[in-house]
């Protein structure tokens, strides 16, 4: 892994402006490993900082923490693509995705200082599974890491930092290559654990920065 080399342009995960922090509500489970990946790679390829309730202590109540995480977000970005029914039984559909989406939604409203985007695996679901996004731009990322950075690229088109599809492909395969160790040092077997998300992101910032050069 390389070295960390915070430079005068550095921003770290926690003092981090909030212009500069993009909340990822998406799945915590391993098929989902490889694009939860591919989300951090092409967020941080931005200049910006992911965040996620992955970060939200034992303690509190949950909902209020999650509702406070998303007002310190400029962005938040909306993975509805498993809102199937969970087959452990009894078979239940996942309604915490769609529920945050909702929070992020009356948070524009209200402030109007938070922009959210949904994305999706297959075209016209979403319509179908919540109508009330009907005129909503939903990115199809089809399940793929490619996927996600294209649709990223669609999302951010107005950003100043404008990263290409391969720079986003470089960090993804770099935290790939260093999700081991990761995880090693976490004491963790998944990436959907605290200590592994902060550095999973601090790596990926680390990369974005010797991608680009910056």
């Amino acid at each position: 892994m390389p070295r960390k080399r915070p430079h005068r342009g550095h921003v770290r995960k926690h003092t981090a402006p909030r212009v500069f922090s993009v909340f990822l509500n998406i799945p915590y489970d391993q098929p989902f490993v490889e694009l939860f990946l591919a989300y951090l790679a092409g967020v941080s390829a931005y200049g910006l900082v992911p965040r996620a309730t992955l970060e939200i202590p034992g303690g509190g109540r949950r909902l209020d923490r999650i509702v406070s995480l998303i007002e310190s977000c400029r962005y938040s970005i909306h993975d509805l693509s498993r809102v199937e029914l969970d087959p452990a039984p009894p078979p239940t559909p996942r309604f915490n995705m769609p529920f945050e989406l909702g929070l992020a939604i009356g948070r524009e409203h209200m402030a109007k200082s938070h922009t959210w985007f949904v994305f999706e695996t297959m075209p016209w679901r979403c319509q179908k599974s919540l109508s009330d996004l009907n005129g909503t731009d939903i990115y199809l990322h089809n399940g793929t890491p490619e996927g996600v950075f294209r649709e990223l690229a669609s999302a951010f088109v107005r950003k100043s930092r404008q990263p290409s599809v391969q720079e986003m492909r470089r960090i993804f395969e770099g935290l790939k290559k260093g999700l081991p160790e990761i995880l090693h040092r976490a004491g963790s077997n998944t990436p959907f654990q605290a200590r592994a998300f902060r550095d999973l992101c601090v790596y990926a910032s680390a990369l974005a920065e010797q991608v680009s050069g910056k």
